[in-house]
């Protein structure tokens, strides 16, 4: 049986974690086991006000009894870790997505690198976690600025794995990126989660050394900060009705499309969860996510609308 595309849950724990970081754990309303995930998922979660967000799962995935959250309050919060942070409790109930995972472990490694900054440590926890249980080869190395900023301290604190952990505070000690990926040896695997700069950093050190791109596994937990000061109007043709939508210079797709009333899945916002990912039936797409491969996006056949835009006059897609 396919698990449910949306689940009601309810929060049994709040917890701070560390400056502006809080974990939140949930349980099914009705007590039922919750869908299975792996390390690296995800769901979307309906926010308090109306908006959707995704966040990964930090727990082990072998637990059916509830979800791990760890949630960082973003000082430039567009209102959904704001919200969450300000007015979700104990108790309160909850709309989420069924997991979807696009940061995903390979099977085939015969040892797995994990290096997470900041709030990029929650996959990577359930990564351990699953790693650890199957008795596979790892280590996990961990950066944030300032001890004030380490979350779940105590828990890798007392992990079975917890010789397996490095912990880096920045304004003391720098994670050493060109030590840590000089070497790749076959089967070995890198993953990453954290600011753009650190996986730019470690993706151009890892690349340089001779890392495999199959090898590389990343996840952002923003989008690239773009300009838009060149941006011009294009047009939207929905396959099907004909229908055109005008996109402004100063708004994205998905704002167009939703004036329109044409509803699309959403979450991030930010070109980084592949949530409103549209099929492209013609037109050429200026791709500014996060989500799609190199090679995913040269095919040119999709794109996100919370971000990417039209290099052509008009795009046709599939809605």
């Amino acid at each position: 049986m396919n698990a449910p595309s949306v689940l009601r849950v309810r929060v049994t724990r709040k917890a701070v974690e560390a400056e502006g970081i809080c974990s939140f754990e949930l349980a099914s309303v009705d007590g039922a086991t919750l869908p299975a995930f792996s390390a690296g998922s995800h769901v979307d979660v309906q926010v308090p006000g109306g908006l959707t967000r995704h966040y990964s799962l930090c727990n082990d995935p072998a637990e059916r009894q509830r979800y791990v959250l760890g949630i960082q309050k973003d000082a430039n919060s567009r209102g959904g870790s704001r919200a969450v942070h300000e007015h979700l409790q104990i108790d309160d109930e909850l709309t989420i997505g069924s997991p979807r995972n696009h940061f995903e472990l390979d099977p085939s490694a015969t040892r797995s690198v994990l290096i997470g900054g900041g709030i990029g440590i929650t996959p990577l926890l359930a990564m351990a976690e699953q790693l650890h249980r199957e008795g596979a080869d790892f280590e996990l190395h961990y950066t944030v600025s300032e001890r004030a900023r380490l979350a779940f301290a105590e828990r890798l604190a007392s992990a079975p794995y917890a010789q397996r952990v490095q912990i880096y505070l920045s304004k003391q000690r720098r994670l050493p990126l060109d030590t840590l990926l000089a070497t790749p040896a076959a089967g070995q695997h890198l993953y990453l989660c954290g600011p753009q700069r650190l996986i730019d950093a470690a993706l151009d050190t890892a690349r340089k050394s001779g890392w495999q791109e199959s090898s590389l596994h990343w996840e952002f937990f923003a989008g690239a900060q773009t300009r838009s000061d060149g941006d011009q109007d294009f047009e939207l043709e929905i396959a099907g009705s004909g229908r055109i939508v005008p996109v402004l210079a100063g708004q994205t797709a998905l704002q167009a499309l939703t004036l329109a009333g044409i509803a699309v899945p959403m979450a991030c916002e930010e070109g980084v969860c592949g949530t409103c990912l549209t099929k492209v039936l013609a037109g050429s797409v200026d791709h500014r996510d996060r989500y799609l491969t190199p090679e995913e996006q040269a095919a040119n056949d999709q794109f996100t609308p919370c971000c990417s835009r039209a290099r052509t006059a008009r795009l046709v897609v599939d809605l």
